[in-house]
């Protein structure tokens, strides 16, 4: 199983946009990506980073476990949350077809303050200002 560490995130909400994920199996790193987006809103970039982060990760492995630090995006992934907004449905639809490579999908919500969730959070910063 592999580890996908994602963040997105805007300045402005809506504003200047990026997202990042690493990929990692057991303690190696196997991946990293951080792109902008244009001006969009933080739950945009947050979903992205997701759905971007699996397309890439199926080609290492048929399980993953994702992590990230928005609670509205892992809340709704695990059915916890109703998708409200239209564009955010879309996303989710967008982020359904890439989980559908995987065997096992897992999503967990780690806090800003994870050395892990650091680093994929520093990757957007770093894509944003570059």
């Amino acid at each position: 199983m592999i580890q996908l560490y994602t963040d997105g995130g805007a300045r402005g909400n809506p504003g200047p946009a990026a997202y990042a994920f690493l990929i990692f199996k057991v303690e190696k790193k196997l991946y990293q990506e951080g792109k902008k987006l244009g001006t969009t809103t933080n739950n945009v970039a947050e979903y992205t980073a997701v759905i971007e982060g699996l397309r890439r990760a199926a080609e290492f492995d048929y399980e993953v476990e994702v992590f990230s630090d928005s609670e509205l995006v892992i809340r709704q992934l695990n059915g916890e949350y109703k998708i409200k907004q239209p564009h955010l449905r879309e996303l989710s639809y967008k982020l359904r077809e890439a989980e559908s490579r995987f065997k096992m999908v897992v999503y967990n919500h780690r806090p800003r303050e994870d050395p892990m969730q650091k680093m994929a959070d520093g990757l957007v910063n770093q894509t944003l200002d570059s």
